[in-house]
């Protein structure tokens, strides 16, 4: 069982894309247009700002940092040096905002994108109707040369949001949020995708956010309600978190030996003030895998 759940850091927006890296938590937040990181005694940090929003973080084996800009729907490159610029256009390979990203071993990146205007549909049809019926679309790889390819030829996904790579570098598992399930691909020596299936049924819960522990099970944020669930492959449900009054949309797991539960909660009016939180609690078991 985890520890209570503390609030580590207010006064964000939307955080997205928290990343455990050189012994802090890295996040974007949609609204403020930074990219933040955390420490574990809650001072907040902003590394970059810039018009537009971020999703997606992951680091190359430089050390250069790759950011997913969503209206864009571009992947931006910081350099060692502090160079930011364009790094992969993926217009070719995306419909409406791109999201999330993972980056692997050899920094290729894996990146999501919404497939449609989600608060046009929703606002025209209400959640039900969009889970029951919605565009579908494709997940992109970019190369470390800033080449972009289909990531799993002939493959489409109901939303394809967080990503996870198991620790031997062969799997990747997508949360499809509206698909409701975690799906696993083969990842080949090219870094493309192949071998499709399902890895664990989620409904009722919509997978957001995710992160893969040591026990080779997977942490979802579920932005339908106030939690965060451990899911074991096959769909068992392990553990829930309740997140209290604000919804969860992203996890991760970090701090010095990997049980640190980081959550990022917001209401659903996210954009209208500061009212997002950074919530941690430690659980049994550490991180595993990428991110």
């Amino acid at each position: 069982m985890a520890d209570p759940v503390k609030v580590l850091a207010e006064g964000i927006f939307f955080g997205e894309g928290p990343r455990w890296h050189d012994d802090r938590l890295w996040l974007s937040d949609f609204y403020a247009h930074r990219v933040y990181s955390l420490g574990l005694d809650g001072d907040l940090k902003t590394e970059l700002e810039f018009d537009g929003q971020s999703s997606g973080l992951g680091w190359m084996p430089d050390g250069s940092l790759l950011v997913v800009r969503m209206e864009l729907r571009e992947v931006w490159r910081r350099w060692p040096d502090g160079r930011f610029e364009r790094h992969a256009d993926l217009t070719a390979h995306s419909a409406h905002l791109c999201n999330d990203m993972v980056v692997d071993a050899q920094g290729r990146a894996y990146v999501g994108n919404f497939g449609f205007d989600l608060d046009a549909a929703m606002r025209d049809r209400g959640p039900a109707s969009v889970i029951a019926d919605h565009p579908t679309t494709l997940l992109a790889l970019v190369r470390p040369d800033g080449t972009v390819s289909d990531a799993a030829a002939g493959e489409r996904f109901s939303f394809p949001n967080g990503m996870v790579i198991t620790p031997d570098g062969g799997t990747l598992i997508v949360a499809e949020t509206f698909g409701q399930r975690l799906t696993a691909l083969d990842i080949g020596e090219d870094g493309t995708l192949t071998n499709r299936r399902e890895w664990a049924p989620v409904a009722p819960r919509l997978p957001d956010g995710i992160c893969l522990d040591a026990s080779g099970a997977v942490w979802i944020a579920n932005p339908a309600a106030p939690e965060c669930a451990l899911i074991a492959p096959g769909g068992e449900l392990l553990e829930v978190i309740n997140t209290g009054t604000l919804h969860c949309y992203a996890c991760m797991l970090g701090g010095p030996d990997g049980r640190h539960l980081f959550m990022l909660v917001a209401p659903q009016d996210a954009a209208a003030a500061p009212k997002g939180r950074v919530l941690v609690t430690e659980v049994a078991v550490g991180r595993a895998g990428l991110p």
